[in-house]
C-alpha cells in the first residue's frame, strides 16, 4: 500500500511538473528554448530522486543485495536517460509540425514511435540479465515491475498533454 501511495505521489509530481512545462511555451521566442532546457534538466533531476526512492523502498533490498543492484541500475538509468532524450526530440518533432502534419511526417514519426519502444525493450532484455546475475529473479521482476509502472504513469502524463494528431488542411 505504501508503495501505491509513493507512486501516486510520483505520478502528481510528473504532472505537475508537465503542466508548468506547458506554461513554459509562453515565454519570450529568445528564451523560449534555454528555458525548457533548464526546466527539462530539474525535472528530470528531481524525477530521478523520486523515482530511485520508490525503487529502494519496493525493493527491500538488503546491504550485499544493495551493492549487487544499484551499479547495475545506475547504468541502466543512463542508457534509459538515452532513450528520453529521443522521446524527447520526437515530441519536439511533432510539436513543430503538428499544423503542417502530412502522411510523410506522420509516418516518420510513427517509424520513430516505434524504433524507440523496440529499443526499451531490449534495453529492459539486456538488464533483466544484467540483473539476474547479482539478484535473485524474483528480486529482479519486482524491479521492472515498479519500474514499468512508473514509465507508465510518465508515458501517460506526456500522452495526456499531446494533442490528438488532425491532417493538415
Amino acid at each position: 500500500m505504501r508503495i501505491r501511495w509513493t507512486v501516486a505521489v510520483f505520478a502528481l509530481a510528473v504532472a505537475t511538473g508537465l503542466w508548468a512545462q506547458e506554461k513554459r511555451v509562453e515565454d519570450p521566442a529568445e528564451s523560449k528554448e534555454l528555458n525548457q532546457r533548464a526546466y527539462i534538466r530539474l525535472l528530470r533531476s528531481d524525477l530521478k530522486a523520486q523515482k530511485r526512492q520508490i525503487i529502494q523502498e519496493a525493493m527491500q533490498l538488503n546491504d550485499q543485495q544493495a551493492a549487487a543492484f544499484w551499479p547495475v541500475y545506475r547504468d541502466y538509468d543512463a542508457e534509459q536517460t538515452k532513450l528520453g532524450d529521443e522521446k524527447l526530440a520526437i515530441v519536439n518533432d511533432y510539436a513543430q509540425n503538428f499544423l503542417s502534419m502530412n502522411d510523410e511526417k506522420a509516418d516518420q514519426l510513427a517509424q520513430r514511435v516505434m524504433v524507440l519502444e523496440d529499443q526499451r525493450i531490449a534495453l529492459r532484455r539486456k538488464y533483466y540479465e544484467a540483473m539476474k546475475k547479482a539478484l535473485p529473479t524474483v528480486l529482479v521482476v519486482r524491479f521492472f515491475q515498479v519500474d514499468n509502472q512508473i514509465q507508465l504513469l510518465v508515458d501517460l502524463q506526456i500522452a495526456s498533454n499531446l494533442p490528438i494528431i488532425e491532417q493538415a488542411q
